[in-house]
């Protein structure tokens, strides 16, 4: 019988699509974070279905970088770039599964950039080097879950309030106090040209950068200890950043646009990749219990109005995912301004790996973990193959 997911079919899509992620248009071969945000998808799968292929094609993808001494082909720590922590997410489970020490020394590799990344006065993590000053939700998601993952599996669980600040200095620098929103980013000296010389925000919301803030939360939250002191604010944090979310989230068709706030605005348009990370920050917030069940029409509403819009299968029986903001950011030699116009001039492509990604993992958390109640594989559990939802 045809497995229908769409977290299956997706995930199919993109093992016959693209094989070696790396090898896709626009990556070059290099160690690229969008990668992380696919295979992050096919772990959660193989978690929660046991089939061995999922892993398989995780551990073909880093083995293109990782060395056996623990290297990590076209990293570069001096870079101090947080976008590429987050394929090292994976790792964990590739030492725990596959006994291969190399996999631990390259997460060590990536810990020690988080030892001497530098930081705002107040011990936020610069975006990058080359963004000197500055914290950008989008570094939440690519550093916080393998930070707070390392220290737990291997430094003893020692440190745990050094990634929870991340999160409570983020909020409280980039929080727009009026609609409850997030700006992108922030400068700490309030020199870069987007920054407000007063508050230091930049000048417009961008929904995919509040999805990859609210994913982190919900990743973050799955593994912070119970009793970890700022547990109840990083919860508060997560509630407060999807109600703000909700208001501006589109009627007619359940997703959020480019530039949330302003719907009705000539050349907005209804994106993919932020719609499929809140969806999966609704989604993993109710299956944990830090959301109320107030919060499942919201969702139901999401993850339908994200399949209705953006979802178009092909002849061959793949999956595209259409509508996804190729990328964004701010200053750099592109001299990036943060504005509306900014947002909305950057192209609109299909298939993207960071949309694609998003969408795979919400659909394992929306249709297995969530509505069917799968609970995940444990470490070293046997893998199996089970029918699975219809």
């Amino acid at each position: 019988m045809r497995e229908t997911t769409w977290a299956v079919r997706t995930a199919e899509t993109i093992l016959q699509r693209t094989p070696l992620l790396s090898r896709d248009k626009g990556y070059g071969g290099k160690w690229s974070y969008d990668y992380g945000v696919v295979l992050q998808g096919f772990l959660q799968l193989w978690k929660t279905t046991g089939e061995s292929r999922w892993l398989d094609f995780i551990r073909t993808n880093l083995d293109e970088f990782v060395a056996e001494d623990g290297s990590i082909r076209s990293y570069r720590l001096d870079e101090f770039n947080i976008d590429h922590i987050n394929n090292g997410k994976l790792l964990f489970d590739l030492h725990r599964e596959t006994g291969e020490e190399k996999y631990r020394l390259a997460a060590g590799r990536l810990r020690e950039q988080l030892r001497r990344h530098p930081r705002t006065a107040e011990g936020a993590f610069w975006h990058k080097q080359i963004y000197p000053y500055q914290i950008w939700l989008d570094g939440l998601y690519m550093g916080a879950p393998f930070y707070l993952r390392y220290l737990l599996e291997y430094e003893g669980g020692e440190g745990l309030d050094d990634v929870t600040r991340q999160f409570l200095l983020s909020e409280r620098r980039t929080r727009d106090e009026k609609s409850g929103l997030l700006y992108h980013a922030w400068d700490e000296k309030r020199e870069q040209p987007w920054a407000d010389p007063v508050t230091g925000q930049s000048p417009s919301f961008w929904s995919r950068s509040m999805g990859w803030y609210a994913m982190a939360l919900a990743d973050v939250l799955e593994l912070l200890p119970e009793s970890h002191r700022d547990r109840g604010e990083l919860i508060r944090i997560l509630k407060d950043l999807l109600q703000a979310l909700r208001r501006v989230q589109d009627p007619a068709s359940g997703v959020w646009f480019q530039v949330p706030d302003q719907p009705g605005r000539k050349g907005n348009y209804l994106e993919a990749s932020a719609s499929s990370m809140i969806a999966f920050a609704l989604a993993k917030g109710l299956r944990l219990g830090v959301l109320p069940e107030e919060w499942r029409p919201m969702l139901h509403q999401a993850f339908a109005g994200i399949v209705a819009e953006f979802v178009l299968e092909t002849k061959e029986g793949w999956i595209n995912l259409n509508k996804v903001c190729q990328v964004a950011g701010l200053g750099g030699a592109d001299k990036r301004d943060g504005t509306y116009a900014y947002y909305i001039s950057e192209p609109i492509v299909a298939n993207d790996q960071k949309g694609l990604g998003a969408f795979l993992q919400a659909c394992v958390e929306y249709e297995w973990k969530l509505l069917q109640g799968v609970p995940p594989l444990q470490a070293g559990q046997a893998a199996q193959t089970p029918g699975g939802p219809a």
